[in-house]
Protein backbone atom coordinates (compact mmCIF):
# COMPACT_ATOMS: atom_id res chain seq x y z
CA UNK A 1 0.00 0.00 0.00
CA UNK A 2 1.54 3.51 -0.87
CA UNK A 3 1.51 5.74 2.35
CA UNK A 4 1.39 9.24 2.17
CA UNK A 5 5.02 9.28 3.37
CA UNK A 6 6.09 7.08 0.98
CA UNK A 7 4.14 9.93 -1.90
CA UNK A 8 5.91 12.57 0.53
CA UNK A 9 9.83 11.35 -1.01
CA UNK A 10 9.03 12.68 -4.24
CA UNK A 11 6.66 15.66 -2.99
CA UNK A 12 6.65 19.35 -4.57
CA UNK A 13 5.93 22.35 -2.62
CA UNK A 14 2.97 23.00 -4.00
CA UNK A 15 0.95 20.56 -3.36
CA UNK A 16 1.08 22.07 0.64
CA UNK A 17 0.15 25.64 -0.54
CA UNK A 18 -3.34 25.79 0.69
CA UNK A 19 -0.97 25.78 5.01
CA UNK A 20 0.65 28.86 4.05
CA UNK A 21 -0.06 32.06 5.77
CA UNK A 22 2.34 34.43 3.34
CA UNK A 23 3.36 34.21 0.38
CA UNK A 24 5.69 31.54 -1.13
CA UNK A 25 5.25 30.98 -4.91
CA UNK A 26 8.34 29.49 -5.25
CA UNK A 27 8.14 25.67 -5.94
CA UNK A 28 10.42 23.03 -4.53
CA UNK A 29 11.02 19.08 -3.86
CA UNK A 30 11.06 18.50 -0.74
CA UNK A 31 13.84 15.98 -0.73
CA UNK A 32 16.95 16.70 -2.87
CA UNK A 33 16.38 15.37 -6.27
CA UNK A 34 19.67 15.20 -8.50
CA UNK A 35 17.06 15.30 -11.94
CA UNK A 36 15.27 19.15 -10.92
CA UNK A 37 17.50 20.61 -8.42
CA UNK A 38 20.19 23.39 -9.84
CA UNK A 39 22.98 24.24 -7.06
CA UNK A 40 25.03 27.58 -6.96
CA UNK A 41 28.36 26.65 -5.16
CA UNK A 42 29.55 29.70 -5.71
CA UNK A 43 26.84 31.55 -3.22
CA UNK A 44 28.39 32.50 0.54
CA UNK A 45 26.25 33.47 3.17
CA UNK A 46 26.84 37.04 4.44
CA UNK A 47 28.44 36.80 7.93
CA UNK A 48 27.48 39.41 10.63
CA UNK A 49 29.40 40.60 13.64
CA UNK A 50 27.16 41.00 16.32
CA UNK A 51 29.97 41.81 18.65
CA UNK A 52 28.86 45.25 16.60
CA UNK A 53 26.01 45.41 18.55
CA UNK A 54 27.13 44.24 21.92
CA UNK A 55 30.05 46.17 22.00
CA UNK A 56 30.17 48.70 19.20
CA UNK A 57 28.12 51.38 20.45
CA UNK A 58 25.01 53.47 18.71
CA UNK A 59 27.39 53.04 15.76
CA UNK A 60 27.74 48.98 16.24
CA UNK A 61 24.00 48.41 16.44
CA UNK A 62 23.67 50.70 13.19
CA UNK A 63 26.05 48.87 11.33
CA UNK A 64 25.14 45.71 12.77
CA UNK A 65 21.28 46.11 11.81
CA UNK A 66 22.79 47.45 8.17
CA UNK A 67 24.62 44.67 8.11
CA UNK A 68 21.97 41.88 9.20
CA UNK A 69 18.82 43.51 7.47
CA UNK A 70 20.72 43.35 4.02
CA UNK A 71 21.60 39.73 4.40
CA UNK A 72 17.78 38.88 5.62
CA UNK A 73 16.39 41.01 3.06
CA UNK A 74 18.68 39.13 -0.08
CA UNK A 75 18.03 35.66 1.11
CA UNK A 76 16.48 35.31 4.61
CA UNK A 77 19.67 33.76 6.04
CA UNK A 78 22.89 35.19 7.67
CA UNK A 79 25.84 33.75 9.56
CA UNK A 80 26.69 35.74 13.22
CA UNK A 81 29.89 35.71 14.29
CA UNK A 82 30.74 37.52 17.59
CA UNK A 83 27.49 36.36 19.57
CA UNK A 84 29.48 35.97 22.60
CA UNK A 85 28.61 32.35 23.37
CA UNK A 86 30.97 29.97 24.43
CA UNK A 87 31.76 27.29 21.72
CA UNK A 88 32.49 24.97 23.98
CA UNK A 89 28.82 24.22 24.63
CA UNK A 90 28.24 23.61 20.95
CA UNK A 91 30.74 21.15 21.52
CA UNK A 92 29.78 19.39 24.31
CA UNK A 93 26.15 18.96 23.28
CA UNK A 94 27.00 17.02 20.15
CA UNK A 95 27.58 14.06 23.17
CA UNK A 96 24.64 15.24 25.02
CA UNK A 97 22.12 15.19 22.08
CA UNK A 98 23.54 11.44 21.30
CA UNK A 99 23.04 10.60 24.43
CA UNK A 100 19.40 11.75 24.78
CA UNK A 101 18.72 9.50 21.62
CA UNK A 102 20.52 6.25 22.14
CA UNK A 103 20.89 5.88 25.87
CA UNK A 104 17.57 5.48 26.30
CA UNK A 105 15.16 2.38 24.71
CA UNK A 106 12.33 3.38 22.10
CA UNK A 107 10.22 2.23 25.13
CA UNK A 108 11.11 5.16 27.37
CA UNK A 109 11.15 7.67 24.45
CA UNK A 110 7.96 7.22 23.48
CA UNK A 111 6.51 7.94 26.77
CA UNK A 112 7.39 11.80 26.17
CA UNK A 113 6.13 11.54 22.71
CA UNK A 114 5.05 14.95 21.13
CA UNK A 115 1.70 16.38 21.63
CA UNK A 116 0.86 20.04 20.71
CA UNK A 117 0.60 22.50 23.91
CA UNK A 118 -0.38 25.80 22.40
CA UNK A 119 1.11 26.48 19.33
CA UNK A 120 3.96 23.74 19.22
CA UNK A 121 3.78 20.41 19.14
CA UNK A 122 6.37 19.27 21.80
CA UNK A 123 8.18 16.18 23.12
CA UNK A 124 9.75 13.45 21.46
CA UNK A 125 9.04 12.43 17.48
CA UNK A 126 10.20 8.93 16.42
CA UNK A 127 12.83 8.56 13.42
CA UNK A 128 10.59 8.88 9.74
CA UNK A 129 7.68 10.54 11.88
CA UNK A 130 8.58 14.69 12.17
CA UNK A 131 5.89 15.20 9.75
CA UNK A 132 2.99 13.61 8.28
CA UNK A 133 4.29 14.66 4.65
CA UNK A 134 7.74 13.16 4.27
CA UNK A 135 10.11 9.90 5.66
CA UNK A 136 12.57 11.95 7.33
CA UNK A 137 15.69 10.37 8.10
CA UNK A 138 15.65 12.13 11.47
CA UNK A 139 14.62 11.42 15.16
CA UNK A 140 13.92 14.61 16.96
CA UNK A 141 12.71 16.61 20.92
CA UNK A 142 11.35 19.64 20.96
CA UNK A 143 11.42 21.92 24.50
CA UNK A 144 9.68 24.86 24.48
CA UNK A 145 10.10 27.03 27.33
CA UNK A 146 8.04 24.78 30.06
CA UNK A 147 10.35 22.38 29.59
CA UNK A 148 13.10 24.71 31.93
CA UNK A 149 13.55 26.31 35.59
CA UNK A 150 13.36 29.33 34.01
CA UNK A 151 10.83 32.27 34.64
CA UNK A 152 7.57 31.45 33.09
CA UNK A 153 3.74 31.36 33.79
CA UNK A 154 3.45 27.52 35.52
CA UNK A 155 0.72 26.12 37.19
CA UNK A 156 2.75 23.26 38.76
CA UNK A 157 6.38 23.15 40.62
CA UNK A 158 9.07 22.40 38.02
CA UNK A 159 9.62 18.77 37.32
CA UNK A 160 12.47 17.72 35.03
CA UNK A 161 11.66 14.32 34.74
CA UNK A 162 8.12 15.42 33.12
CA UNK A 163 10.32 16.82 29.86
CA UNK A 164 13.89 14.87 29.82
CA UNK A 165 14.51 11.43 30.11
CA UNK A 166 17.82 11.35 31.58
CA UNK A 167 18.76 13.06 34.53
CA UNK A 168 21.14 16.41 34.43
CA UNK A 169 20.28 17.27 31.30
CA UNK A 170 18.09 20.31 31.39
CA UNK A 171 20.60 22.24 33.48
CA UNK A 172 22.95 21.73 30.66
CA UNK A 173 20.54 22.53 27.93
CA UNK A 174 19.51 25.20 29.94
CA UNK A 175 22.49 27.35 29.78
CA UNK A 176 22.60 27.28 26.25
CA UNK A 177 18.78 28.02 25.66
CA UNK A 178 19.77 31.43 28.43
CA UNK A 179 22.52 31.90 26.28
CA UNK A 180 20.50 32.41 22.81
CA UNK A 181 17.80 34.26 24.59
CA UNK A 182 20.06 36.83 25.36
CA UNK A 183 20.30 36.81 21.58
CA UNK A 184 16.72 37.85 21.35
CA UNK A 185 16.23 41.37 21.42
CA UNK A 186 19.58 42.21 19.83
CA UNK A 187 18.46 40.15 16.83
CA UNK A 188 14.80 41.46 16.49
CA UNK A 189 16.03 45.33 17.58
CA UNK A 190 18.66 45.32 14.70
CA UNK A 191 16.44 43.86 11.88
CA UNK A 192 13.12 46.12 13.16
CA UNK A 193 15.62 49.32 13.20
CA UNK A 194 16.70 48.17 9.12
CA UNK A 195 13.12 48.34 8.60
CA UNK A 196 12.58 51.87 9.64
CA UNK A 197 10.50 50.65 12.84
CA UNK A 198 11.08 51.41 16.40
CA UNK A 199 13.63 49.12 17.48
CA UNK A 200 12.40 48.39 21.08
CA UNK A 201 8.97 47.78 19.55
CA UNK A 202 8.94 44.01 19.91
CA UNK A 203 10.85 44.29 23.46
CA UNK A 204 7.90 43.45 25.96
CA UNK A 205 6.47 40.71 23.57
CA UNK A 206 10.03 38.51 23.03
CA UNK A 207 11.02 39.49 27.00
CA UNK A 208 10.62 35.96 28.61
CA UNK A 209 8.79 34.73 25.29
CA UNK A 210 8.06 31.33 24.02
CA UNK A 211 10.81 29.59 21.60
CA UNK A 212 11.38 26.00 20.50
CA UNK A 213 14.12 24.47 21.57
CA UNK A 214 14.98 21.25 19.12
CA UNK A 215 17.36 18.35 19.44
CA UNK A 216 17.81 16.75 15.93
CA UNK A 217 19.65 13.31 15.86
CA UNK A 218 20.19 12.01 12.07
CA UNK A 219 21.86 8.68 12.84
CA UNK A 220 24.20 7.03 10.02
CA UNK A 221 22.28 6.57 7.14
CA UNK A 222 21.24 2.82 6.06
CA UNK A 223 22.08 1.33 2.70
CA UNK A 224 18.22 0.70 2.20
CA UNK A 225 17.40 4.40 3.33
CA UNK A 226 20.17 6.17 1.11
CA UNK A 227 18.30 3.81 -2.08
CA UNK A 228 15.09 5.29 -0.91
CA UNK A 229 15.74 8.45 -1.78
CA UNK A 230 14.13 9.93 1.53
CA UNK A 231 16.09 13.54 2.83
CA UNK A 232 16.96 13.82 6.36
CA UNK A 233 15.13 16.34 7.24
CA UNK A 234 12.57 17.50 4.53
CA UNK A 235 12.74 20.96 2.78
CA UNK A 236 10.69 23.36 4.79
CA UNK A 237 10.18 27.35 5.81
CA UNK A 238 10.51 27.81 9.76
CA UNK A 239 7.43 29.46 11.18
CA UNK A 240 8.79 31.51 13.35
CA UNK A 241 10.04 34.80 13.69
CA UNK A 242 13.92 33.58 13.39
CA UNK A 243 15.90 30.30 14.09
CA UNK A 244 19.34 30.67 16.11
CA UNK A 245 20.83 27.38 15.02
CA UNK A 246 24.81 26.56 15.97
CA UNK A 247 26.65 25.51 13.41
CA UNK A 248 26.84 21.91 12.75
CA UNK A 249 29.65 20.20 12.10
CA UNK A 250 28.25 17.66 9.75
CA UNK A 251 27.36 18.84 6.20
CA UNK A 252 23.47 18.95 4.90
CA UNK A 253 22.42 21.84 5.65
CA UNK A 254 20.44 23.57 2.21
CA UNK A 255 19.00 26.75 1.59
CA UNK A 256 16.96 27.87 -1.34
CA UNK A 257 17.27 31.40 -3.45
CA UNK A 258 14.28 32.78 -4.27
CA UNK A 259 15.79 35.13 -6.73
CA UNK A 260 17.72 32.79 -8.30
CA UNK A 261 15.67 29.41 -8.06
CA UNK A 262 19.03 27.53 -6.97
CA UNK A 263 19.62 25.60 -3.73
CA UNK A 264 22.96 27.00 -1.25
CA UNK A 265 25.10 24.60 0.22
CA UNK A 266 25.35 26.37 3.33
CA UNK A 267 28.29 26.55 5.14
CA UNK A 268 29.65 28.16 8.06
CA UNK A 269 32.71 28.21 10.73
CA UNK A 270 32.65 26.08 13.91
CA UNK A 271 31.41 28.26 16.91
CA UNK A 272 29.29 30.60 14.46
CA UNK A 273 25.55 30.54 14.52
CA UNK A 274 23.46 30.61 11.45
CA UNK A 275 20.35 32.69 11.60
CA UNK A 276 17.10 32.09 9.60
CA UNK A 277 13.56 34.37 9.85
CA UNK A 278 10.44 32.87 9.63
CA UNK A 279 7.02 33.04 8.58
CA UNK A 280 6.47 35.51 11.38
CA UNK A 281 8.84 37.36 10.12
CA UNK A 282 7.77 37.30 6.74
CA UNK A 283 4.42 38.27 7.72
CA UNK A 284 5.05 41.49 10.08
CA UNK A 285 7.53 42.59 7.02
CA UNK A 286 5.33 42.85 4.37
CA UNK A 287 7.53 40.28 2.79
CA UNK A 288 10.54 41.73 3.38
CA UNK A 289 12.18 39.48 4.99
CA UNK A 290 11.84 35.96 3.37
CA UNK A 291 10.95 32.50 4.97
CA UNK A 292 13.88 30.85 3.46
CA UNK A 293 13.12 27.64 2.40
CA UNK A 294 15.88 25.17 3.68
CA UNK A 295 16.39 21.56 3.97
CA UNK A 296 19.42 18.97 5.45
CA UNK A 297 19.61 16.34 2.50
CA UNK A 298 22.29 13.36 2.88
CA UNK A 299 25.78 14.39 2.67
CA UNK A 300 27.93 14.71 -0.40
CA UNK A 301 30.91 12.59 0.65
CA UNK A 302 29.78 9.33 1.11
CA UNK A 303 32.13 8.25 3.86
CA UNK A 304 30.09 10.38 5.69
CA UNK A 305 26.97 8.37 5.70
CA UNK A 306 28.20 6.79 8.49
CA UNK A 307 28.24 9.15 11.03
CA UNK A 308 25.40 10.66 12.90
CA UNK A 309 24.73 14.63 12.25
CA UNK A 310 23.43 16.93 15.34
CA UNK A 311 21.55 20.15 14.98
CA UNK A 312 20.34 22.26 18.03
CA UNK A 313 17.68 25.02 16.33
CA UNK A 314 16.00 27.56 18.99
CA UNK A 315 12.99 28.97 17.19
CA UNK A 316 12.08 32.26 18.78
CA UNK A 317 7.96 32.84 18.94
CA UNK A 318 5.43 35.17 20.67
CA UNK A 319 3.04 33.75 22.84
CA UNK A 320 0.11 32.33 21.56
CA UNK A 321 -2.58 35.69 22.47
CA UNK A 322 -0.31 38.09 20.46
CA UNK A 323 -1.00 39.70 17.35
CA UNK A 324 1.27 38.96 14.00
CA UNK A 325 0.43 42.29 12.20
CA UNK A 326 2.60 44.56 9.63
CA UNK A 327 4.72 46.57 11.23
CA UNK A 328 4.06 50.09 11.63
CA UNK A 329 4.65 52.64 8.91
CA UNK A 330 5.56 50.15 6.33
CA UNK A 331 3.68 50.66 3.15
CA UNK A 332 0.71 49.13 1.66
CA UNK A 333 0.54 46.25 3.99
CA UNK A 334 -0.56 42.51 2.18
CA UNK A 335 -1.24 40.81 5.43
CA UNK A 336 -4.40 41.30 7.93
CA UNK A 337 -3.38 41.18 11.91
CA UNK A 338 -4.37 37.63 13.06
CA UNK A 339 -3.27 35.47 16.13
CA UNK A 340 -0.24 34.10 16.82
CA UNK A 341 -1.91 30.81 17.67
CA UNK A 342 -4.02 30.35 14.44
CA UNK A 343 -1.68 31.49 12.52
CA UNK A 344 1.25 28.76 13.74
CA UNK A 345 -1.36 26.02 13.59
CA UNK A 346 -3.06 26.81 10.50
CA UNK A 347 0.54 26.60 9.15
CA UNK A 348 1.99 24.22 10.66
CA UNK A 349 -1.33 21.80 9.92
CA UNK A 350 1.13 20.79 7.02
CA UNK A 351 3.09 18.71 8.73
CA UNK A 352 0.46 17.06 11.30
CA UNK A 353 -2.65 16.71 9.97
CA UNK A 354 -5.61 19.13 9.21
CA UNK A 355 -7.33 19.15 12.63
CA UNK A 356 -3.89 20.68 14.26
CA UNK A 357 -5.46 24.21 13.28
CA UNK A 358 -6.89 26.16 15.93
CA UNK A 359 -9.11 28.94 14.81
CA UNK A 360 -8.77 31.97 17.49
CA UNK A 361 -10.90 35.39 16.44
CA UNK A 362 -8.60 38.56 16.64
CA UNK A 363 -11.11 40.40 19.12
CA UNK A 364 -10.95 37.21 21.48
Amino acid sequence: MTTKKDEGVSAVSQEFIRYDQVDKPHSYHLAEDARHDVFDDDFQLKTCDLGQFLHGGDEGKRQFADDLGSALEDIGFAVLEGHGVDPQLYDDATAKVIEVFTKPTLEEKLRYRAERFGSVSQGYFPIKETSDIHPDLVEGWVFCRRAFDIPQQRDTPFRAEDFWPLPGLEPFFRTIVLEHEKLILPLMQSALRYLGVDPHHYDERLTETNFGFRLNYYPPVSEEDDRSGAGRLLGHEDVDLFTILPAPSVEGLQAFNRKTGKWIRVKAPKGSIILNTGDYMQRISNDIFPSTTHRVSKPQHGKLLGEPRVSIPMAAYVWEDELLEVLPGIPNPKYEPIKAITFHTRTTAKFYGDDYAVERDVDS
